[in-house]
């Protein structure tokens, strides 16, 4: 087992390939770290690392301990700043975030349960929007999203919500007559889109360009907001798959909302940015969990 300086200073000096730096990196001196890294070498039984006078270079071997040893080292910091967390109790502030009014219940039954378990840790709410909900996420102004799944290069949390998915029409269109429709009738009809700024993933999943069977799916005019997007499907301009909560919160006399019977449900739920996953995100998480399925303090 390495002790801890000589684990620093091995993958430092792997990093650094320089006895200089390295020593500065971890306040030592150089001696110190030529001393730590031939008690290394030892233990190991051959060189790490090959030394000249103008460079430093890591050894095969050397290549295969840094590569096997920065994950190990990752992990045992990332304990440690949890252990840390958790000594302190859960304070501070979290910053959460709703997109679509049928995702607030959801969330602030989680905030309800987090601050019961939580009490030194202040939350704040706010309700993002599509031209915003990355964006909050990525400059830290908001910590966990709720929000529909997928939502590309973030980290997801178990599901919340899940719904089915239904076909936004307008209230004189053909298709408002029927009972259900299969997802072969986008092939048929303009799709409203989603605004550039959405994720592709999302994109893909909502608005595909093409039928399970293959067939090209015609683009329709983009919306900015949901309700925007709404109202094009209302004035005739295109369609839009959408989830069933959509007939609840957006009811409108020009509308009509047709069941998908072919689609696979729509998934909610929490998300963030992986490289912010503190204590404070997962024990929300684990609220939101938690009070989903009923389950108190």
């Amino acid at each position: 087992m390495l002790e801890r300086i000589e684990l620093e200073a091995f993958l430092a000096l792997a990093e650094e390939l320089h006895f200089g730096r390295t020593a500065e990196r971890l306040g030592v001196s150089t001696g110190r770290v030529s001393q730590v890294i031939r008690k290394v070498e030892r233990r190991v039984g051959g060189p790490l690392f090959e030394r000249t006078s103008r460079s430093v270079r890591l050894t095969p071997a050397g290549r295969r301990l840094a590569d096997d040893l920065a994950p190990l080292a990752a992990a045992m910091a990332e304990a440690l700043r949890r252990a840390a967390d958790a000594s302190r109790g859960i304070t501070g502030e979290l910053r959460v975030a709703f997109l679509g009014e049928w995702t607030a219940p959801a969330l602030l039954k989680a905030v309800t349960l987090f601050g019961e378990r939580h009490p030194e840790c202040r939350v704040t709410v706010r309700e993002a929007q599509l031209s915003d909900s990355r964006a909050s996420l990525l400059d830290g102004s908001v910590d966990v999203l709720v929000a529909a799944y997928p939502f590309d290069g973030m980290a997801c949390g178990p599901a919340l919500l899940t719904e089915r998915r239904m076909l936004a029409v307008a209230a004189g269109h053909p298709l408002a007559r029927e009972e259900s429709v299969s997802l072969e009738v986008l092939a048929e009809h303009p799709v409203v889109q989603y605004p550039e700024i959405t994720s592709a993933g999302f994109k893909r999943d909502r608005t595909p360009e093409r039928t399970p069977s293959g067939r090209p799916v015609p683009k329709g005019p983009e919306g900015r907001t949901f309700s925007e997007m709404l109202t094009l499907v209302a004035m005739g301009r295109g369609v839009l798959p959408v989830g069933e909560h959509a007939r609840r919160y957006y009811p409108r006399p020009d509308l009509a909302y047709v069941p998908l019977h072919d689609a696979p449900p729509i998934r909610r739920g929490p998300v963030w940015r992986a490289d912010n996953t503190t204590e404070r995100v997962r024990e929300f998480v684990r609220a939101a969990v938690d009070a989903g399925r009923g389950q108190g303090v």
